[in-house]
């Protein structure tokens, strides 16, 4: 029985919408690269051809975007290399079999001494030790057109589609600034780790081609959340959520709003319908940009076009509509705060609406999240 669940899917189950959207990315990816770059015949004058290999880089571009085997370096100096060890050995060895296992040996370890590892580039050494008439005609101009070239249009459009649909592309490095743009680590990533020790961990475990120290620093943060979530009981999000909410309704003034904010010290707002239904909710980092963009218009010398937008706020003011965000997390009563912690981890949330058949019952602030985990920490200590 083991033996027969070791045979079995080794990936955690993926949701159908990000199956989509790493398939539609490749149909995009591809089809732009045919229409306009590539031809999708063999064309041995200008070497502006598709070729079978590019299908196997678009699954790593479009469908797990964040592997270090899918980033730009990877992908395009990995392709690029083995095709000109491919078209070397092409020239020199005359044996089909030979020359198909020596050009994808050497590519290997070639690809692997430049830290540009990407499976496909296997496929590129391949199809140049497989093709000796268009190798014969092309030479090593195969290696720039068409691989170099359709590797980095492959790339310019993943990177395109990545920002489209909301991923990253390429990944993030672990030097890269946090959210707040400080050269401080996201909170989720604060361990006390260096970048060395976390490469370090991966050469261990040889994850080095399957991980980037970025995700491992990601994956540890998640890790200690989930941990901490765990010592705090079996706390929901109705046990520690505020009840006696102030709200806005949608059509109230960002005057009124700025008002609520100064007033109560919130840094969050729901905006609800008729009933408390909830609409949306208004951060206190909207509102400021908001102020932010009208001064910079009035910075810049606009005074014009800026007149103008205040002519056109008399008649229509803007409201808790045009500045609220509705695609925040939500939360239901029976939530358990372990799932709340990843939610305001990043910093970019500060609350959390607890939601009862579409209608606001309640809110979790961050601050409502640290005083029940200091509470609980408090009893574990005590016990």
């Amino acid at each position: 029985m083991h033996i027969l669940k070791s045979l079995g899917p080794a990936v955690a189950r993926v949701p159908t919408k990000e199956a989509l959207r790493a398939g539609l990315g490749a149909l995009i990816g591809l089809a732009l690269t045919g229409l306009f770059l590539l031809s999708p015949t063999v064309d041995l004058d200008l070497g502006l051809y598709l070729v079978a290999p590019f299908g196997a880089s678009s699954v790593l571009l479009f469908a797990v975007p964040n592997s270090p085997l899918a980033q730009p370096w990877s992908a395009i100096v990995g392709n690029t290399v083995a095709a000109f060890v491919g078209v070397a050995v092409c020239l020199f060895v005359t044996d089909p079999a030979l020359r198909i296992a020596l050009a994808v040996g050497l590519a290997i370890t070639a690809t692997i001494l430049c830290r540009a590892v990407h499976p496909p580039a296997g496929a590129v050494a391949m199809t140049a030790a497989m093709s000796p008439d268009a190798i014969a005609h092309l030479g090593f101009w195969f290696a720039l057109t068409p691989i170099a070239f359709g590797t980095i249009a492959l790339v310019l459009l993943a990177t395109l589609y990545a920002r489209l649909t909301g991923r990253h592309y390429p990944f993030r490095q672990f030097e890269d600034p946090n959210i707040h743009g400080t050269a401080d680590r996201n909170p989720i990533e604060r361990l006390g780790l260096s970048e060395e020790e976390l490469t370090g961990i991966l050469e261990r475990y040889r994850q080095s081609f399957n991980l980037g120290v970025e995700d491992l620093a990601r994956l540890i943060g998640a890790a200690e959340l989930q941990a901490a979530a765990h010592s705090s009981g079996p706390l929901t999000a109705q046990d520690i959520m505020s009840r006696n909410l102030v709200t806005v309704t949608s059509n109230a003034p960002l005057g009124e709003i700025a008002d609520l904010f100064r007033r109560h010290h919130f840094t969050s707002l729901p905006v609800v319908g008729v009933d408390q239904t909830f609409l949306g909710v208004i951060f206190q980092m909207h509102l400021i940009s908001q102020a932010r963009d009208d001064a910079l218009r009035l910075d810049r010398g606009f005074r014009a076009a800026f007149r103008r937008l205040l002519d056109r706020d008399r008649e229509r003011p803007m409201t808790a509509a045009d500045i609220m965000s509705v695609a925040s997390p939500r939360a239901t009563g029976d939530t358990p705060i372990g799932a709340l912690l990843p939610m305001m981890a990043e910093g970019d949330t500060d609350a959390v609406p607890v939601l009862e058949y579409g209608k606001i019952v309640g809110i979790v602030t961050r601050t409502d999240l640290v005083a029940a985990l200091s509470r609980s920490a408090a009893r574990a200590g005590s016990a």
